[in-house]
Order: structure tokens, then sequence, then C-alpha cells
């Protein structure tokens, strides 16, 4: 097929028999040749990350207190992978270096990026590969941007040089070599980034799940898996909660052309979900792909008479969040009502700002909020084609007794989002998916 690289997570590669698992994986397919590892994630439910322990660290050392304790745990963990593994690798003056430095920084990037750091040597000794330090190839500005032209640049050239590298994921490095830091999850972003340098036909995500799933499976017990969607689909999904795949991963591959497969380490069998660029690819499209909601959102709505024929009362409005820093979601209008969906986390410490700044900006007849909304999107690019859809969405919400609140749908026809109470949130999820699956 071509060259592939193939990023782990946590989860995959929490112990010494997860990394048996990953490398069988990797030299069960001479088109993997490059790698990117995620740090030690949990072996159980009650266990820690290791990242979640290297910022405990780092805030124990930011307070004067001792986090010799703390940093130990991460120590054994690196070193009972090593032990069973049997491989000839002294991590400890490294480690040890490490935890001075927590001490010495003011930066918690650099304690967070050892994690993957670490275990990306563990791999690369264990499969016998080259490692290449992400701080070397993956470029931050100065402002702390992630710079995706100079990065390929510089990334490209430095895998052309390795017939197999492991690269860790997660960080990178400003221009006065600062470790800067993507936000959780990252290590998706470098493999798509890794992906894209390398010209690879395929970006393999390995994770502890096989694929997607149409609907969270905490709600709908045992949901239908998504066999293939697009790319748009996915930053549909993502965004909405979905969250399998970083929702930023996605642009370094999409760029490039290069399809994403979403596998499970733990059923490597299994064919995943398959993310390609055009929906040209995919045969037998279903009405809906898939369904994501998330809940605690604010609606504010504004009412003014003729508001449609008043030049720039919606810039206005959205001006007067801008300036208290407050971002939206949603827009969702009428004729003469303006609706504004934002984040509870938003907007709670500022309702009464936010009234006195629009009354006296726009001079509305009145303002309303209505807090505790769940939003809910039901994501396919089938549904541009299939007469009805809206319809039986709706019809499925109104025989299960839930009130809509709010409704917004793009002119793509990608999506439908609706607003309901949070409380009627699980039961408009299992309607929706139980009226298309």
């Amino acid at each position: 097929m071509g060259l592939k690289v193939a990023k782990f997570g946590g989860s995959s590669l929490s112990d010494a028999d997860q990394f048996r698992k990953v490398k069988d994986i990797l030299l069960s397919d001479p088109d993997r040749r490059f790698v990117v590892p995620s740090a030690p994630g949990r072996r159980f439910k009650e266990d820690d990350k290791v990242t979640d322990l290297l910022y405990r660290c780092f805030k124990l050392a930011q307070t004067g207190q001792s986090y010799s304790e703390c940093f130990s745990r991460i120590v054994t963990r690196y070193c009972d992978i090593i032990r069973d593994l049997g491989i000839d690798l002294d991590l400890l003056p490294a480690l040890h270096e490490a935890e001075k430095e927590i001490a010495r920084s003011d930066n918690p990037d650099y304690a967070a990026s050892r994690g993957e750091y670490f275990n990306g040597l563990i791999l690369a000794s264990y499969l016998g590969w080259d490692f290449i330090d992400a701080a070397e190839v993956v470029r931050f500005d100065r402002q702390g941007a992630f710079a995706p032209e100079w990065t390929n640049e510089v990334l490209s050239e430095r895998l052309s040089r390795h017939e197999h590298a492991v690269i860790p994921g997660f960080y990178g490095a400003m221009p006065s070599g600062e470790i800067k830091t993507f936000s959780r999850g990252g290590s998706d972003i470098t493999g798509a980034i890794v992906s894209r340098a390398a010209k690879a036909s395929l970006y393999e995500n390995w994770t502890d799940v096989s694929g997607f799933m149409m609907a969270d499976p905490r709600i709908i017990d045992n949901p239908r898996s998504i066999d293939k969607l697009t790319y748009r689909e996915l930053r549909e999904l993502s965004y909405m909660g979905a969250t399998v795949l970083h929702e930023d991963a996605i642009f370094p591959v999409r760029k490039a052309g290069i399809p994403t497969n979403i596998r499970n380490t733990n059923d490597p069998s299994h064919p995943g979900t398959m993310i390609v660029l055009t929906p040209d690819d995919i045969e037998n499209e279903r009405t809906i792909t898939g369904i994501a909601g998330h809940k605690n959102f604010t609606l504010l709505s504004i009412d003014k008479a003729m508001m449609n024929s008043e030049l720039g009362f919606g810039r206005r409005v959205l001006g007067v969040l801008e300036g208290l820093d407050i971002s939206f979601e949603h827009l969702p209008t009428g004729i003469d009502t303006m609706s504004v969906v934002i984040a509870d986390s938003e907007i709670e410490s500022h309702k009464s700002e936010i009234i006195e700044r629009i009354e006296e900006a726009c001079h509305p007849d009145s303002i309303e909020f209505t807090s505790g909304v769940a939003l809910i999107a039901t994501v396919g690019r089938g549904m541009v084609n299939k007469r009805g859809t809206a319809s039986r969405l709706f019809r499925a919400l109104a025989v299960a007794d839930i009130n809509i609140r709010m409704i917004d749908q793009g002119s793509s026809e990608l999506n439908i989002i609706v607003g309901v109470d949070g409380k009627d949130f699980e039961r408009a999820v299992s309607a929706i998916y139980y009226e298309f699956v």
C-alpha cells in the first residue's frame, strides 16, 4: 500500500504486555516504518497516567513541596517496563536529570513532555529502531503557536535519513529550545504531522477501542460501529463530544489527502474506522453517520422588533461577547430574534454585565437566558439526499415527549443540531439513534 505511520495511545503502551502487542503490530507490516508513542496510560481503573503524575510533580515543585515520592512512582513504572521486556537500557540517569530539571523549570510543558520522551526511548530500544527527539523536529514559533510549514520542512528532511524511527508525541520546541506541548491528547496531532512529513499513504491511530461508534456506548448499549466516514463528519462529531481522536489531529492529514484508520491495539484484526477525504470513497452510505452531544450550555435570546433591518445589530451583540472574552458555539436567528449558544462555564459570572452592555449597545425589547441546555448533533453526509430526515428526527423527539429548545442546521446539510433540556439529553440521543438505526 505504501508507507504507514502508526500512533499508539497511552493505554496501548501502559505496561510490558502492551509493548509486546505494539511490537507485533508494527513488525507484522513492513510498510509501518514510523511510530509515534504516547506516555504510559492507566493499567487499571484506579491507576494514574504517567502524564498526570508528571504534572503533579511540577505543581508540588512550584509550591516548594517535595515531589520525590511522586517521581519515584514514575521511575518505577519505566523500570518495570524495561525489566519485563528484558531490554538493555539504563534510563535512570536521564530520569534523575529530568527530576532535577522539573525543580529548576517554571514551564509545566517540560515536565509533561517527559512521559512521551521516555516511552519513546524504551520503544526505540525494544524495536531496534532509531529515536528522533520531537524537540528537534516539531517547531513552535516565539509566541508558542505551532509552525506547520517549518515543522514539515525540518521533519521531512530528518525522516528521509531513517528507514524506521520512533518520534515521541505531544511536544516540540520553540526557537529558544524551550519545550512546548500541544493540548492533552496531542500525540494524535504529532502522528498526523509525521504522516504528512513522511508522505504516508495511511495514518494509523491505535487506541483501546475499535474505531468510532455511532453513539456514546454509555447511553446506547452496543451501538453500531462506523466503518467509514469523511473528515468533515469527523470534525463535526469530534467537536460535539466524540473523543476517540483529538479533533486538531485531522488537519495535517486532511491537508495532505492522507486517510486515517482508527484501530484497536487489543483487537488488531478488527478493521476499525477509516476516515477518508471525500464521500466518493464510501459505499452503501447510511442516512446518518453518528450522533454526539454535550451538556451545560446557555441559550442567550435577544428580541427586538425590526431587528432584521437594523444595520450592524448582530455585530454589536457579538462585539459585547468579544469584549468580555466570551466565545460562542452557535448562532440560530429569526427575523426579530437572535440567539447565541454559549457554554455555561463561559457565561456564568458575566450575565449581569452581558445584559447591561447589550442593552446599551442594541436597545433590545427583551433579553433572556436559558441555562442547562444540551446540544445534540446528528451528523451524516447521507442526509442531504434523503427526503424527510429532519421530519423523522423531530418526530422521534416528539414521540419521546422531548421539548426542542433550539434548532440549527448548516447550509451544507451535513448535520442537524437540536437543543434540549439537560435532563432529557440521554433520552433524546436514544430516540434519535433508534429512529435511524
